[in-house]
């Protein structure tokens, strides 16, 4: 004959068994909480690098200069580095940013090539002599990439001018142009060589046209 258990002991097992199953839904809920919390945080940027996290910058791309941060910068290495002033714009960053001028907000850096420039003009018997200054509201790092790669740019610069008219080098609008040629070509070649261009602006420090 088969032996039937009481009805409490079989209550008590039912029991036993809802309270497993209810456990059992409660610790998956504690860990679905906690699983999507961390997504949440983690994209929300509150715990490591998410969607709204402030982006890393690079400490090899040289930054841009704010008023008074560069006088510092020179006191601090016995007052050496470019000249400032205002009135510069941004430039290009790296070709990611060609921008216009800047107000009194960034230092502007100025350099002076050495030696100037002489080329013939495009489809005309005349030649060009210039002088070149740059400018830049960047850090020292840009300046230092132009005297690193003197060569390469003064091959730019002169090609740019072998291209101008006698147009360009009689007008003032001209001349303004022909100065934008040079400062995108100086940039390029800058990205190329150096991985950042940097350079606001290009400022005619002799122009004689014969």
């Amino acid at each position: 004959m088969s032996e039937e258990k009481p009805a409490g002991e079989a209550k008590k097992k039912k029991g036993g068994m809802g309270k497993i199953l209810m456990l059992g839904g409660g610790v998956v809920l504690v860990l679905g909480a906690g699983i999507g919390g961390g997504i949440y945080a983690t994209q929300s940027g509150i715990v490591g690098g998410g969607a709204h996290a402030a982006p890393i910058e690079d400490p090899n791309i040289p930054k841009l200069v704010k008023k008074g941060e560069g006088h510092e910068e020179e006191a601090a290495e016995g007052g050496e580095g470019g000249g400032h002033g205002g009135g510069e714009g941004e430039g290009d960053s790296g070709g990611k940013a060609e921008g216009t001028e800047g107000g009194e907000k960034y230092e502007s850096t100025y350099y002076t090539m050495e030696k100037e420039f002489t080329s013939n003009l495009r489809d005309s018997p005349h030649f060009v002599q210039i002088g070149l200054s740059l400018s830049t509201h960047y850090d020292k790092r840009v300046i230092g990439n132009v005297k690193n790669n003197d060569i390469p740019l003064r091959s730019a610069i002169l090609m740019t001018l072998s291209n101008a008219t006698e147009d360009q080098v009689f007008t003032q609008e001209g001349k303004e142009q022909l100065a934008e040629q040079i400062r995108k070509a100086i940039n390029t070649t800058l990205e190329k060589k150096a991985g950042f261009g940097g350079i606001g602006n290009v400022y005619f420090t002799n122009f004689i046209v014969q």
